[in-house]
């Protein structure tokens, strides 16, 4: 006879969690870990417990992306999330989800891979983003979380460390994904979680980073017009700024590219890590539509 699934949803919450406990629970359960889904379980309360308070999940629609075995899904929903929208690509663990919890109507289990389908037919504005991301796939979930509607109210996630670092890091380490997100939202690393927090183990460190969403501050036309510009910037991105973008962008011509850049108070010796959000949309002010 199978485990009741009250009993079964008890079994992973923060209290209980633990490698030698997670193992023994995916064991029971016939699962495994699958390399290409980069499924890494977390086994660590405390870093549960952070995203969670992060979150604030209480009377909120939530957006979650790589439930797994629903560690962080249990704790949303246990903190009084007011309904849960779970997507996951891996069949075996959509039909594990939907037993496990299938005593709790404010959850809804989504058999797909976010990057193929329309934000829209998922959930409606507003929600919050919290998840516990792939690796693999971080840069295209922020690009569509952010740059597509609907947008999220705010975001919790769980990403590899480096890109945490990467993505709230002041200017002089920037990079294309980080100009891109602070444009979007203000976001800070909230807490390092080591490797050791999860089943398997990853090679490297992950970190908690959080914020609001901020709301659009171009068209879209001007938008796009933005992000042909750091995009161009950012293929170079340790040489000089002028250099690059005549390189990369050589219709514009130099005498126009310069007055640009010396109206907006950017050294054209510059290198593109070092400019900050405002500064590039300065720059893409002064110099209008790119040829």
């Amino acid at each position: 006879m199978s485990e009741a699934p009250s009993a079964r949803r008890d079994e992973l919450d923060a209290r209980h969690l633990g490698a030698e406990h997670v193992e023994r629970y995916l064991r029971r359960h016939g699962l495994t870990a699958h390399k290409r889904f980069s499924q890494n379980h977390l086994i660590d309360g405390t870093a549960l417990e952070a995203i969670v308070a992060a979150a604030e999940p209480a009377g909120r629609d939530i957006l979650e992306i790589g439930p797994g075995i629903g560690i962080l899904t249990g704790a949303l929903l246990d903190a009084g999330a007011r309904s849960v929208t779970a997507v996951e690509v891996d069949h075996r663990l959509v039909d594990h989800l939907r037993i496990r919890f299938s005593g709790d109507a404010r959850l809804t289990v989504v058999a797909t891979d976010v990057l193929d389908v329309d934000k829209s037919s998922l959930i409606s504005a507003p929600f919050d983003l919290v998840a516990n991301l792939p690796y693999h796939i971080t840069s295209p979930v922020l690009h569509q979380a952010l740059g597509e509607e609907p947008r999220p109210r705010r975001m919790v996630l769980m990403v590899q460390r480096e890109v945490g670092e990467r993505i709230t890091s002041p200017p002089g380490g920037l990079s294309y994904l980080s100009i891109f997100v602070q444009y979007h939202a203000q976001v800070s690393l909230l807490r390092v979680v080591p490797a050791a927090s999860f089943e398997p183990a990853p090679r490297v460190d992950s970190a908690i980073i959080g914020g609001h969403v901020l709301r659009r501050r171009l068209s879209e036309r001007d938008e796009q017009e933005l992000w042909r510009l750091v995009q161009a910037g950012f293929r170079e991105r340790r040489k000089m700024l002028h250099n690059v973008l005549s390189r990369q962008l050589p219709l514009l011509g130099k005498e126009r590219l310069a007055d640009a850049l010396a109206s907006v108070g950017i050294a054209s010796d510059r290198r593109p890590q070092t400019v900050s959000v405002e500064g590039w949309l300065a720059l893409s002010a002064a110099l209008g539509p790119l040829p």
